[in-house]
């Protein structure tokens, strides 16, 4: 059946099971613009191509799907660059769509022309330019292929105008079941089951790639039968219930900041999907002198600090469960102290009489989320506390951004969470990250999204006025002006309330979690 290459894109988008395609549409991109809305892939118009890319983002994490942006050429590709470049360090699944001129100019210097897919070269896993129709098909399979293989990442196709317009005869490839990773080397866990039971005082680091792919499940049965401890990074949240007597929370959680003291005193570290770009070995490793034991779907990198004794390259899954085979060795009580420490210091409630806190606030936020919702943090200091203080009970129900840490995550992330899972969504944003990309308001107000944006505002890039005030000893040009906020959210048609005590906060948290509107509280900080 002969079409255009535009329909036929469309076409393998569909095969590949796209629900959305968030984007900001141009010019050249009128062909593709017909055919999605002639299509079952419902397209969401945003109002900056950065929170298409957050969105797809968002989803893709949340999913193991690959979320779908789009944008035109030029100024479009480079809004969205910061977005995709995120999904590349936080090993979420995507694919980039870019609109280009037709190939007649593409030549020469012309209005609006950049070489994206040569910018766009760092930061995907794999791109290309669709300059012949010849190639749609198999291009858009290899780019979801390639977006969800583990370790997942970002794609990139670029479409110019007269391919998309031009006929052509082809159908969609077919999906195939991913690529089995292999089955851990038998040697490899031989060698780590006698490290691990030499070791008096073993941890596991639980890295992203703990939450993908069924690994949760299969660390948690390692955990339950081995009885080692488990503290995870960020972005791992939710790998272990932090309700669980091993979970330790995250490498800074606990009132020293080392978890509890388990941190420091470990003498062996089974490292499970640990990524460097997320947080640096030495913090927990400073003189590498802990044994380290990696699993991971690929090698180690070469770091000082990260010199593992064994490899374990594998499908994460299949790894823990040979290992908790393998391993006839208990420890259940060497760190026992250092988690009933750590979650009652992330638990305790505010005292009335102390002035509003990010801390202070995520007691009484969790007691307002059942286990199964979703909190997306944006980037600031609100970031920090969420990630040591905020206990996670599920798998993928705290999205942070720790590799790229991009600033304006929040809102988009907040629209792609509420169209993503059945339960209740919170974003928790500082006033500097959400005026980011505020504008997407309108996108959620427009899909009718019913999510929470919980705002701490402190008139300042707060955690950047941290880190200067500790180096430099004063924090220039970190001050900030902000508009009045609950004004600002009803003048896009949503409920705001601005709390001025802490039981009118734990009031107002527990209704908002729980309704069906799309509201904003607004926490000020002293």
């Amino acid at each position: 059946m002969s079409e255009t290459g535009a329909e036929l894109l469309v076409d393998c988008l569909e095969a590949e099971g796209v629900e959305y395609v968030f984007g900001l549409p141009g010019e050249e991109l009128a062909e593709l613009m017909v055919a999605l809305e002639d299509s079952s892939v419902a397209f969401v118009p945003v109002r900056h191509e950065q929170g298409a890319a957050f969105m797809a983002d968002v989803w893709g994490r949340l999913t193991g799907e690959a979320g779908v942006c789009l944008s035109t050429l030029g100024p479009g590709a480079t809004n969205l660059l910061t977005g995709v470049a995120d999904a590349h360090l936080d090993k979420s699944p995507l694919v980039a769509i870019t609109g280009q001129g037709a190939r007649e100019r593409l030549h020469q210097e012309s209005h609006q022309r950049l070489d994206v897919v040569d910018m766009y070269r760092a930061i995907v896993e794999w791109n290309t330019q669709l300059d012949d129709t010849a190639i749609i098909a198999e291009s858009v399979r290899k780019a979801f292929k390639l977006a969800e293989w583990e370790k997942p990442g970002a794609t990139h196709l670029e479409l110019p105008e007269d391919v998309a317009a031009e006929s052509v005869a082809g159908e969609p490839l077919p999906t195939r079941q991913p690529v089995a990773r292999a089955e851990p080397n038998e040697g490899a866990i031989d060698r780590a089951v006698e490290h691990l039971a030499a070791a008096d005082q073993p941890l596991v680091l639980a890295g992203n790639g703990a939450v993908r792919a069924d690994a949760s499940e299969r660390l948690q049965a390692f955990v339950e039968a081995t009885g080692v401890p488990v503290v995870s990074t960020y972005m791992a949240k939710g790998a272990v219930p932090d309700s669980d007597p091993h979970s330790l929370m995250t490498l800074d959680s606990g009132p020293d900041g080392q978890a509890g003291g388990a941190v420091a005193a470990a003498d062996c570290v089974l490292a499970v999907g640990y990524d460097i770009a997320e947080h640096d070995p030495e913090g927990w490793n400073p003189d590498g002198q802990k044994t380290v034991l990696h699993l991971d779907h690929e090698p180690a990198e070469v770091y000082e600090h990260y010199n593992p004794e064994v490899e374990l390259v594998a499908d994460v899954a299949a790894g823990l469960r040979r290992l908790t085979d393998a391993v006839d060795v208990s420890w259940d009580t060497w760190c026992r102290d250092a988690h009933d420490a750590v979650v009652a210091a992330a638990t305790e409630r505010p005292d009335p009489e102390e002035p509003f806190s990010v801390r202070g606030t995520l007691p009484l936020l969790r007691d307002a989320m059942a286990d199964d919702d979703v909190l997306v943090s944006d980037v600031g200091s609100h970031k920090m506390a969420i990630a040591k203080h905020y206990p996670a009970y599920e798998p993928n129900t705290c999205i942070v951004s720790n590799g790229l840490a991009s600033m304006g995550i929040g809102v988009p992330g907040g629209v792609a969470a509420d169209l993503a899972v059945d339960g209740n969504v919170v974003v928790a944003t500082g006033d500097g990250g959400f005026l980011m990309n505020a504008a997407e308001l309108n996108t959620a107000d427009r899909l009718d999204a019913s999510f929470t944006v919980l705002l701490f505002n402190d008139d300042e890039y707060g955690l950047i006025t941290e880190e200067f005030e500790r180096e430099v000893g004063e924090s220039p040009g970190t001050r900030l002006t902000n508009p009045e906020f609950v004004t600002f959210a009803e003048s896009f048609g949503i409920e705001a309330r601005r709390p001025e005590t802490w039981d009118d906060l734990d009031a107002t948290l527990e209704a908002a979690v729980d309704s069906e509107e799309l509201t904003l509280v607004e926490v000020p900080l002293p």
